[in-house]
């Protein structure tokens, strides 16, 4: 796949200048599981074991493999094992800073996730909700154009950034042709450095300058 240009988006502060002409954003896309809530990655081992497949087969594609009834109680199997998981859910550190800007921005916000519910955030608005039940899953980026369809953009994904931890997310966001944010952790390391992502930050609430000054993804990556 070719290298495209960093995307750019203009700054949401209106006093800012918009040096590069840079068109608007029009929503951003998250991931759940290790980019909204910290992550849990104990769970995916747990159902693993309980379906018995290996670290490298993908849980949604063996568990759509399956013939009836086994499917639905492979289902069933894992919905218990994150609904506890869910039970110690915790925030990641500055996503209520980042949460509270886009609300007072009037930014859309969509989540795209290969979990099935999300139960840490009430009150907060998140529409659509692509979950695991959405076919296909990342990293095809169909949950992400659905999104898109959604609010109606005439450009597909091209005005979004998906914002994610893993490389799904940023194969989804970039084969959209949304911008990506990875946000960076010791279990993700080196996922900075590749075609698919477009910038890394740290702490979810850095997306607030960037976006208050003008977003730009890494330039030569």
């Amino acid at each position: 796949m070719g290298l495209r240009a960093p995307k750019r988006f203009a700054p949401l502060d209106g006093q800012k200048t918009n040096h590069h002409a840079a068109p608007p954003l029009k929503g951003i896309v998250f991931d759940v599981d290790g980019t909204l809530c910290k992550p849990q990655s104990y769970m995916f081992a747990q159902m693993r074991e309980a379906l018995q497949i290996t670290k490298s087969t993908d849980i949604l594609n063996h568990i759509h493999s399956l013939p009836q009834p086994a499917q639905d109680d492979a289902q069933t199997t894992i919905r218990a094992i994150e609904s506890a998981a869910m039970i110690e859910q915790e925030a990641q550190p500055g996503l209520n800073e980042l949460i509270t800007y886009l609300e007072s921005r009037g930014v859309r916000m969509g989540l795209c996730t290969r979990n099935f519910e999300l139960t840490f955030l009430p009150g907060k608005t998140f529409l659509p909700i692509v979950t695991r039940e959405f076919r296909p899953p990342k990293p095809d980026p169909a949950g992400i154009l659905h999104i898109a369809r959604a609010w109606s953009l005439e450009d597909g994904a091209d005005s979004l950034i998906m914002v994610g931890d893993s490389m799904d997310d940023m194969v989804a966001g970039y084969k959209a042709g949304a911008a990506t944010v990875l946000l960076s952790s010791k279990d993700n390391v080196g996922l900075e450095c590749n075609e698919f992502t477009g910038i890394s930050i740290g702490r979810l609430d850095e997306l607030v300058g960037m976006l208050e000054q003008g977003f730009e993804e890494m330039e030569g990556r």
